[in-house]
């Protein structure tokens, strides 16, 4: 998704300006282990706009294989708006744009678990979890045990703004679903 950071402290009120970025747990991991010379793959929907033409570029600049990144003619690409962090007390405001985003259609079908590139090590977030119905019986499947299935890396990433309803228990079935998980 599409991050904006503000040009300057302050609430989201008052920042008079944003710089544009990438943002998305599974986009940020990526880019990391390609920037670190790893080989990584990032598997996602975006819109088929100006901001999903952003994410895709961005990310595939680190080095990272965007080939499976599919664009959504009818959804948008998800975006968020945070504060600058308060170092002193980590406070920040956070404002998600994400129901009704591409990467909220991603399920079963859209997102074939046995088309995926096979790697050592599939890293999924429990934010994709929360995006929608939908997400989550994606994270199912592809936490599934099943022969051949790579390591599973899950990092919980709770963010209250984005579940309506039952978060723990979700949360903690994929994290015991998962071979290494991180909690933060």
């Amino acid at each position: 998704m599409v991050t904006f950071l503000p040009s300057r402290p302050g609430r989201l009120a008052d920042v008079p300006s944003f710089d544009r970025g990438i943002g998305g747990a599974e986009s940020n991991v990526a880019c990391a282990l390609a920037a670190a010379g790893h080989r990584a793959a990032w598997v996602s929907r975006v819109g088929a706009d100006g901001f999903g033409d952003h994410l895709v570029e961005a990310v595939a600049a680190y080095g990272v294989d965007t080939s499976l990144v599919r664009r959504d003619p009818a959804r948008p690409t998800g975006i968020y708006f945070r504060t600058a962090t308060d170092r002193d007390t980590d406070v920040h405001e956070v404002a998600y744009y994400r129901a009704g985003s591409a990467a909220s259609a991603m399920s079963p079908s859209t997102v074939p678990c046995d088309g995926l590139p096979a790697g050592r090590i599939l890293h999924l977030s429990g934010i994709t979890a929360a995006l929608s119905a939908d997400c989550l019986a994606l994270l199912h499947e592809l936490t599934a045990p099943r022969a051949g299935r790579p390591l599973i890396s899950f990092d919980v990433n709770y963010r209250p703004g984005l579940w309506r309803g039952e978060s723990a228990g979700v949360l903690l079935e994929l994290a015991r679903r998962a071979d290494v998980v991180f909690v933060g």
